[in-house]
This record gives structure tokens, C-alpha cells and sequence, in this order.
């Protein structure tokens, strides 16, 4: 968390990008370090997106079971980005399923 609705990311396509919290999502939804989150990208800004959904515990093990996440992330109720040798503090934008 980088403060006022800020963070950063970590995404599938290897770049690190600064997510935005929308003002309703911020209030409602609440994001911390690990979470699991799908950022839809800006056409006229590379290097931000915007944080569309939190996905729950059981929504990430569901994409853990279909494939749709890499091998070496680890999903379970307290660490959904996973660490491993090679990979470590990696979080993961879903927005390329």
C-alpha cells in the first residue's frame, strides 16, 4: 500500500504497475498485502490500472484448480501469493485470463 488509494503490483507479464482503488471499492473492499486482485490496464497509461476485484480465498483456489495461475503460487486463506526460490514477494494481476 502506497497511500490514497495506491498500490503496487506485481503483474502476470512480469511488470510492476501502480493500482488504483477506486473511491466506492476502497470503502467497501478492503485490500491488503497478498491479496489477489484483477487490475483492468489504461490504454493511455502503461504503468497504472485500476483495481477491479479482490478475489476471495475460495475464487483463488478455484483459479489455482483451472490452471489459470502459475505453478508456483501457493492459495490458501492467509498467503495467496506465494513464495518460492525463485520468486520471492511476487503478487499477480489476473487481468490476462
Amino acid at each position: 500500500m502506497l497511500g490514497n488509494g495506491w498500490i503496487e503490483a506485481q503483474c502476470m507479464d512480469g511488470e510492476k504497475r501502480l493500482g488504483h482503488i477506486r473511491g466506492a471499492f476502497r470503502k467497501k473492499v478492503w485490500i491488503a498485502a497478498g491479496d489477489l486482485v484483477l487490475l483492468g490496464l489504461r490504454d493511455y497509461q502503461d504503468s497504472k490500472a485500476d483495481i477491479i476485484l479482490k478475489y476471495t480465498a475460495d475464487e483463488a483456489r478455484l483459479l489455482k484448480s483451472y490452471g489459470e495461475l502459475p505453478d508456483n503460487v501457493k492459495v490458501n486463506e492467509n498467503d495467496v501469493g506465494g513464495e518460492s526460490e525463485d520468486d520471492v514477494d511476487v503478487e499477480f494481476d489476473i487481468d490476462d485470463i
